[in-house]
């Protein structure tokens, strides 16, 4: 007769049936079995009940690491830009016309330009710690040796060494920020290190060199441009005691920290979905992959890319037109405006400075256009163009000024305007590259580098050309026209936005084939 509930063989019943049946076991309630099963679900309902422990905040290595970077590339253009108060100091000293300051200049882009696409094969395959260190260390010491030698060849030498190392440094940074910070947020943090700090840089040297080393302190400029190069030592130093290349290998990052960087792969379209959607909104052309990339990607693949190619020509116009603010302005100041050193440092500064706030701007306006338009291609090269577009107008508006202070605020508009484009280029090399954003940014950087070795002589030789020696109250003058040199400047502007129009980041650069 079978049992009602609520008499004990209902009881062994329900056991089996919600129990041990439940397992695929079939024994008698008062088991062993059965006894067991019991008291591990009251323990499993227990440990439910218990509240869970609270988990870990995330640890804050990834803004050390971002501490590192903003230093590094600070570091990087308060040594390029030194040229603002040493080129000038050449040509007084040696009685170089400007097309020979120009080409002693110009060294450094050679070598500049052939490590960039190397650089950026190691970096990709190796990582930067160690490779990055180092560059720091060879670059600091070849600006001192610039400081410390009077032999036209060995000063020579020392530019070429000086770009050789400085050519693997963005690359190195753009994979930092890949490593280390998700997509979300890389555009921002990528305009506060290439462009606000970097820019920074640049903007410090003039004034530290100048307003404060040799107009305050009284220093020669040989002695203050090797103090900023045994600053860099110590920096070299300390980039290699505490950035590591991922944050997996960083002893200091905790589980939530790194959950929190990783959170990036989320977010990345599949690789075998031709047309992905991406977070900015647009379609990801990919190729299927079997999951087998190649360890490095070659340039040949990389240009085959045709947004690539305009990319290409836009960064060869734009590099090369910012080497007049790297080599030339100081001599603007000095020469055509007749200032000293201590005023030429400030008002040579506010042009980068004008490139870092720019910097900030365009990292911002990217992100924000990205998020609200769902357009990642549109949000990229919209804001570069307009940016190019009013640079352009300002560089024109620098030859109607009477003043060296208004001529100082429109190079310090003309730059933030075309700068704002910088955390642009940097976003673009890592949409277009994926994980092989160093080797694109290498590319890039070439292109760049190839402006700096051939606009400086241009730049150069139109001044000469401009350059005429007349009579002013019976002594002999020199004077030269700085006018030309800003059209020219404005004009490649322009070109420059045009070919944003035509580079399309959401093209992704296939990595399989042949």
């Amino acid at each position: 007769m079978g049992s009602r509930r609520g008499e004990p063989g209902s009881a062994r019943c329900e056991a089996g049936e919600y129990g041990v049946n439940r397992a695929g076991a079939t024994g008698d309630s008062g088991s062993a079995d059965d006894r067991a099963f019991g008291s591990a679900s009251w323990g499993e309902a227990a440990d439910r009940a218990s509240p869970p422990e609270p988990a870990a905040a995330p640890t804050g290595v990834r803004w050390r690491v971002f501490a590192l970077a903003c230093g590094a590339s600070f570091l990087l253009y308060l040594h390029r830009y030194s040229w603002n108060v040493v080129g000038p100091k050449l040509q007084e000293e040696f009685s170089f016309s400007h097309t020979q300051v120009a080409f002693l200049f110009s060294l450094f882009y050679y070598t500049y330009a052939a490590g960039q696409i190397p650089s950026g094969i190691v970096i990709d395959r190796f990582g930067p710690h160690r490779f990055l260190s180092f560059l720091i260390l060879a670059w600091s010491i070849a600006v001192t040796a610039i400081a410390q030698t009077t032999n036209l060849v060995l000063l020579g030498l020392c530019r070429l060494v000086f770009g050789a190392a400085q050519a693997g440094c963005y690359p190195s940074l753009t994979q930092v920020t890949r490593q280390w910070f998700p997509v979300s947020r890389r555009t921002v943090l990528q305009g506060w290190i290439a462009t606000t700090f970097g820019r920074a840089g640049g903007a410090m040297s003039p004034i530290i060199l100048g307003t404060l080393l040799m107009g305050w302190c009284g220093l020669s400029w040989q002695t203050a441009v090797t103090l900023l190069g045994a600053v860099g030592v110590l920096y070299a130093w300390l980039f290699w005691r505490i950035f590591r290349n991922s944050p997996s290998e960083h002893p200091g990052v905790n589980a939530a920290e790194l959950a929190l960087i990783e959170d990036d792969a989320a977010m990345r379209p599949p690789a075998s979905s031709a047309g992905a959607v991406t977070p900015g909104g647009g379609a990801v052309a990919t190729s299927a992959s079997d999951g087998n990339e190649p360890k490095v990607l070659s340039p040949r693949r990389v240009m085959r890319n045709r947004s690539m190619r305009f990319f290409v020509i836009q960064q060869f116009l734009d590099a090369g037109s910012d080497v007049a603010f790297v080599s030339l302005i100081g001599a603007y100041f000095l020469q055509a405006r007749g200032l000293d050193i201590s005023t030429t440092g400030w008002l040579a500064s506010l042009p980068l400075w004008g490139g870092a706030l720019g910097g900030i701007a365009g990292g911002w306006l990217n992100d924000h256009l990205i998020r609200t338009t769902g357009s990642r291609r549109w949000s990229r090269s919209g804001v570069a163009f307009v940016g190019k577009v009013i640079g352009c107008v300002f560089l024109l508006l620098v030859a109607r000024q009477t003043g060296a202070e208004g001529a100082a605020v429109c190079l310090m508009a003309a730059k933030f305007f075309s700068d704002w484009s910088q955390p642009t280029t940097w976003g673009t090399c890592t949409d277009l590259g994926g994980r092989f954003s160093a080797t694109v940014f290498s590319i890039i950087n070439t292109a760049g580098t190839l402006g700096g070795v051939a606009m400086p002589l241009i730049f150069g030789g139109l001044l000469d050309w401009f350059t005429r020696t007349v009579e002013t109250q019976g002594e002999t003058v020199t004077v030269t026209q700085w006018d030309p040199l800003f059209y020219l400047l404005s004009s490649m502007y322009l070109a420059s936005g045009f070919c944003w129009l035509l580079v399309d980041c959401t093209r992704k650069i296939e990595t399989q084939g042949d």
